[in-house]
């Protein structure tokens, strides 16, 4: 790979000083005018004394042709940013330029992807894509733009459910269809609001390499705004960090003059890769700590009161003695040719097959794979929640026949009570598991795990009036406070951002290091998987997924996310890892 070097701009505002690194010019596609400029931008919401100040100051040009991405933390406003840039919104303060012109509203020469996709629920794949095309190109002939439809359903790989709606794809597959929306209309400015940060591994890196394609051929220019460091680095020119709110404002900015094509796995072996991702990483990583250091909140101490669904406290109600060691600890979680099948119109389909594991007591694995290999099928029947068709798991020396308080599941999605509080909602399961506690004791299990995920200040708030990651927050918080004897993670940060993401893995850590919780982890993230796992299952592509490989993490612990890109084995069990799942995304 060629010698490439990486340059920081450095605004007055500059938090932590990187890294020296030498000055280079800035890329061919950055050397035009600058056709989207920010200006003094602000914007606030709300009224009187209830007004909070989203952006603040916030000056960017954007060249014609550049590929940008803004790493956006949870409520710093990045969406409020891209609404903006869109002209669906207006700024309370400055200005938004297009071409020189003050932004009055949308139009097609911007194409918007939001995180949340926005489809007509009784349309087909085809009809959706077919929108945006028939409006913007409503005088080329009937043929030309059915084309234009079908190749940008091709591209997201959704030809097969052309004919569906969106009730019966998958959050991912939804996402896919607003991409290809968003393609299809051949906007100037392609406009990104994390739209890949639900899609699997393989798709999303197809995803990437196709919008590249796009913005290299079409010369279009591309604002990213993304959770993931690597997916900046690999897309972008210019790397913007927003700094969290409220008043939230740009951080510095890392220029990424790695030469095109990116190839994913040589530049895991480049020291320019590893360079920019560490300085990034580490920039992010101060903004964080900052913050946790301003938010300051005292955690209450757990009371010693043991869960009903604890040996030791099923001992104590029986008179009988404490076991002084577990049984079967190295085969505490067992999966004994466990397969689940299907019943279909054209007969069984048998999506996992055989799956073995044994999971040692106070270990934590983590399962990777492709969309659609059967990850989640795995942790919906060890949850109870999903009948087994063949085979056994056993927990504890027990076969998991339905769902159960000893195990603690947290979705992608998290399922509040949207009228109950955050405490509210955390105490529904500590209600559950500690009825023999005293009032106060309970108060305690609730008040520590919120605010172990930064929620102590929002405790009383109702879960309507949470932000998603807030959401996911109480998610987790009432999972851990179940002190289950195994905790289920169904890509639980999958959807949040950078800070919150690195955040919440550590309480995790935390959290499991101290009460040597049992954790089974699904995860198409790979830093995740590696620095979370004692051990981390591959699985094969489905139908009939099953372990296909099983790799050994002998990173040493406690774990910290700077220590991991230090340390000279990371890369090595990297590049393992992406293997794997490159040869699964060939066959």
């Amino acid at each position: 790979m060629a010698s490439t070097q990486l340059k920081f701009v450095e605004p007055a505002e500059y938090l932590v000083a990187p890294a020296a690194a030498a000055s280079v010019p800035a890329p061919a596609a950055a050397q035009g005018e600058a056709v989207l400029s920010l200006r003094g931008v602000a914007k606030s919401y709300g009224s009187g004394s209830r007004v909070t100040q989203v952006l603040r100051d916030i000056d960017l040009d954007i060249r014609e042709g550049e590929f940008v991405a803004i790493v956006g933390f949870s409520g710093s406003g990045k969406t409020t940013l891209i609404s903006l840039m869109a002209g669906l919104i207006a700024p309370d303060a400055g200005e938004v330029l297009l071409k020189g012109e003050p932004v009055v509203g949308p139009g097609p020469d911007r194409g918007v992807v939001f995180q949340s996709y926005s489809l007509m629920p009784w349309m087909t794949v085809r009809q959706n894509v077919a929108l945006a095309v028939d409006q913007i190109f409503k005088d080329a002939p009937k043929a030309e733009r059915e084309a234009r439809v079908a190749k940008y359903v091709e591209m997201v790989n959704l030809t097969p459910a052309m004919e569906k709606r969106p009730a019966e794809l998958s959050g991912g597959m939804r996402q896919r269809v607003s991409v290809a929306r968003a393609l299809a209309g051949s906007p100037d400015i392609l406009l990104l609001d994390e739209p890949l940060s639900a899609l699997d591994a393989l798709t999303r890196s197809n995803l990437q390499d196709e919008i590249l394609r796009i913005w290299e051929q079409e010369k279009k220019t591309v604002v990213l705004i993304t959770n993931d460091v690597d997916e900046g680095i690999i897309m972008a020119d210019r790397i913007v960090p927003l700094n969290p709110g409220p008043g939230a404002t740009f951080g510095p900015q890392f220029e990424v003059s790695l030469p095109r094509p990116r190839d994913r796995t040589a530049m895991n072996h480049s020291p320019e890769f590893k360079r920019i991702r560490k300085e990034v990483t580490q920039y992010l990583m101060q903004v964080g700590s900052a913050q946790a250091a301003e938010a300051g909140g005292k955690v209450i101490s757990l009371p010693t009161v043991l869960p009903n669904t604890s040996r030791e406290h099923q001992a104590k109600l029986a008179g009988a003695a404490p076991e002084k060691a577990v049984p079967n600890a190295e085969r505490y979680v067992e999966f004994s040719k466990v397969s689940k099948i299907y019943p279909t119109k054209k007969g069984p389909v048998t999506v996992v097959e055989e799956f073995d594991l044994k999971i040692r007591k106070g270990e934590f694995i983590s399962v990777i794979g492709h969309s659609g290999c059967g990850k989640s099928t795995v942790l919906s029947m060890v949850a109870g929640l999903n009948e087994i068709s063949e085979g056994v798991v056993v927990l504890d020396g027990r076969e998991v026949a339905n769902a159960g308080p000893d195990r603690g599941i947290v979705f992608q999605a998290p399922s509040l009570v949207p009228w109950l509080t955050a405490e509210e909602n955390v105490a529904l399961g500590v209600e559950q598991v500690y009825p023999h506690a005293t009032r106060a004791e309970r108060a305690d299990i609730v008040a520590h795990y919120l605010a172990r995920v930064g929620l102590a200040d929002a405790a009383r708030k109702k879960a309507a009036e949470l932000s998603n990651g807030m959401k996911q927050r109480v998610g987790i918080a009432r999972a851990f406070a179940l002190s289950p004897k195994l905790l289920l993670l169904d890509e639980p940060f999958g959807m949040l951002d950078s800070l919150t993401r690195w955040d919440l893995q550590e309480v995790l850590m935390e959290v499991w290091s101290r009460t040597q919780l049992t954790a089974m982890m699904v995860t198409h993230d790979v830093d995740e998987a590696i620095l979370l796992a004692d051990r981390v299952v591959m699985m094969t592509n489905g139908p009939r997924a099953k372990v296909g490989k099983i790799l050994e993490i002998d990173l040493p612990r406690p774990r910290t996310r700077k220590m991991l890109l230090e340390h000279p084995d990371y890369y090595r069990l990297r590049e393992e890892l992406l293997s794997f799942l490159e040869e699964c995304g060939h066959h």
